[in-house]
């Protein structure tokens, strides 16, 4: 029933932190050059795995689940003609209120696993709250079924007469569109129920196995971010060595990361054959409320646009490096002009609360909140997984932000996006646990937003030519890996999963389908040379959610239009852009977008948002003819 004990949707690796308490800290050991880092407060759900209060809550939640399968089982089509006491808005509202709590158990044992996934004690608290949950919510899968087999003109009827009924409309009206798709109550419990074995087993094995890589450089050993990191050192030997470790610690762990692939994509095309679903990504567009017509058009115009943003650019970029090619370690190098000194934290929120202050107020008050309250996660530390993100966790919380904070510019944009999303949670959660959730394609727009506010308020402050090259370069590779390089996962993902289906995939095999988007996407100025076939393993999000990866592309060509909007709006944009981060759930994303005159499915709309990256790449262009 309940989404959030696995919901970690804009979770980039699995977070592993360790030595972590409930307590949190204003003061994490760190790079004196970054200042105090801070890290979360967890008590602020429960003070620890023996809290007295989380034994009494999933005792409550185990006697109301039960109560609730008592009371309104078999009874639902009854209540759909009443009003009131006895009626769906009352059975919804008692719903919700369930969905909150589990969400709240669930999300402590997630953050708590995935602070330190090492601790063999958080594994088994984890494990045994999922399955804890899991039993819990097979007295609960009656309801969407159930509500589901209730005529449409009755529960159209009721939910015009009834106002609380009438108020979890979106939500029933979604519910709708999973009804072609539902099995049996006995079918469906037993998927339920044999997820903890399949699905969710191979991810914690994927975590675990993760959360244990060490890459060996001048023999000292570095957990995965530290080593991600170095590809971002300014010395090309550097990047080489950190290229090279991680080729071989990826090459060295195949098997485990080939068997969990494949295991977990037959996994998916069981459920889709047995639901019926037609193309491989259809049910996380049905998960998304997006048509797939939309999806392909944003895939077909970024395919289109490889030659005009990455292929053009990275040549560029190898020009200004001195190379005829850039080996695909060098990507994401900096530039000789990009400034070289960390940033402190304090500089980190001090940039990034001004440039969302000087959008809105309110923006940056909430934001203020993940610094004040200790909801943040900062420091990078060994063990702790790479990557970055925002757990909503539930509307009678707050949410959590977990970033690997190293005083790059990079670091402050991560930053921005993560409490861009943040920020959307808490606005959000006023729609309550069932209605909260942001279907994944508008799930970037805050996060994206909040990075290019950032960004606009740094580059407006720059003067220096050089300088403001380097800032335009740095923003444009970002936008090309949020672009170009999610799609390009994304049509990796669908040669996998079509390929699964003819039997399972040697790992040559998936290297080959990898190597050949990832060809096709950098294009001719980037080297693809032996150790990137590999490169494939530790992406999460093939693994914890698959087919996620368009939304980042959705988000960011979505707030390239969106701020175009802003920057030519009439007085009242901020208003419209908090209701839409208000919404949470409510509405589709035509409804969201119509008060801003834009629209996904008119085939112009990704051209617009691609033609901003280009717009950039012409800047940078001009600039360095400039400076020749």
């Amino acid at each position: 029933m309940t989404k959030y004990p696995n919901a970690f949707p804009t979770i980039l690796a699995s977070a592993v932190f360790q030595g972590v308490s409930a307590g949190g800290s204003k003061g994490a050991a760190t790079d004196p050059a970054l200042g105090l880092l801070p890290t979360w407060k967890l008590s602020d759900l429960y003070a620890g795995r023996d809290d007295a209060s989380l034994k009494a809550d999933l005792e409550r939640a185990r006697d109301q689940s039960v109560a609730f399968e008592t009371k309104w089982k078999g009874r639902l089509a009854d209540a759909a003609t009443k009003t009131g006491a006895g009626g769906i808005g009352e059975a919804l509202d008692e719903y919700d209120a369930l969905d909150d709590l589990l969400g709240k158990i669930g999300s402590f044992a997630g953050l708590t696993y995935f602070s330190d996934t090492l601790d063999p004690a958080n594994g088994k608290f984890y494990g045994d709250v999922q399955a804890k949950l899991t039993d819990l919510s097979a007295h609960l899968l009656f309801f969407a079924l159930e509500m589901n087999r209730i005529d449409d003109t009755v529960m159209d009827a009721c939910m015009d007469r009834d106002p609380k009924a009438s108020h979890y409309r979106p939500w029933i009206v979604d519910l709708r569109k999973d009804k072609p798709f539902q099995l049996d109550d006995k079918l469906e419990q037993l998927f339920l129920e044999k997820s903890m074995t399949s699905a969710a087993a191979f991810n914690r094995l994927f975590d675990e196995t993760m959360a244990e890589l060490r890459f060996e450089i001048d023999g000292e050993l570095l957990p995965m971010e530290v080593t991600l990191n170095m590809l971002q050192d300014a010395e090309p030997e550097t990047r080489a060595k950190a290229a090279a470790s991680l080729s071989k610690t990826f090459k060295a762990n195949l098997r485990i990361f080939t068997l969990v692939t494949n295991t977990l994509a037959k996994d998916k095309d069981i459920s889709d054959r047995w639901r019926g679903f037609e193309d491989i990504a259809d049910s996380r567009h049905l998960a998304n409320r997006v048509e797939r017509e939309v999806v392909d058009a944003l895939a077909a115009a970024v395919t289109e646009a490889y030659p005009r943003l990455s292929h053009r650019y990275y040549a560029m970029k190898a020009k200004w490096l001195g190379m005829d090619q850039l080996n695909y370690w060098d990507r994401n190098a900096p530039l000789p002009e990009t400034p070289k000194a960390l940033i402190p934290w304090a500089d980190a929120k001090e940039t990034v609360l001004s440039a969302y202050g000087a959008f809105a107020p309110e923006m940056a008050k909430i934001a203020g909140r993940f610094f004040d309250e200790d909801w943040i996660d900062a420091p990078a530390r060994p063990g702790k997984a790479p990557g970055a993100f925002a757990h909503p966790t539930v509307p009678s919380a707050h949410p959590y932000v977990l970033v690997n904070y190293m005083g790059k510019p990079r670091d402050v944009m991560t930053l921005a996006h993560e409490l861009g999303h943040g920020v959307h949670q808490v606005l959000a959660g006023g729609q309550g646990a069932l209605m909260c959730q942001t279907p994944l394609t508008l799930a970037e727009t805050a996060s994206v937003f909040g990075e290019m506010l950032t960004f606009r308020a740094l580059l407006e402050k720059t003067t220096d030519k050089r300088e403001r090259k380097a800032m335009l370069a740095q923003k444009v590779e970002d936008m090309i890996n949020t672009v170009v390089r999610q799609i390009a996962f994304y049509q990796f993902e669908r040669k996998v999963h079509t390929a699964r289906k003819d039997g399972e995939l040697t790992a040559d095999q998936i290297g080959e389908l990898w190597l050949s988007v990832q060809n096709e996407s950098l294009g001719p100025a980037i080297k693809i040379s032996e150790g990137y076939e590999t490169w494939w393993t530790y992406i999460p999000h093939f693994i914890h959610s698959p087919f996620y990866v368009y939304a980042y592309a959705f988000g960011d060509c979505l707030v390239n239009s969106l701020y175009a909007v802003y920057q030519n709006a009439a007085p009242g944009f901020q208003d419209k852009y908090f209701d839409l981060l208000k919404a949470g759930g409510t509405k589709h994303h035509s409804e969201l977008l119509k008060p801003f005159g834009l629209d996904a499915t008119d085939p112009s709309f990704w051209s617009k948002g691609l033609s901003m990256i280009e717009g950039l790449i012409d800047e940078l262009e001009a600039l360095d003819k400039a400076q020749a």
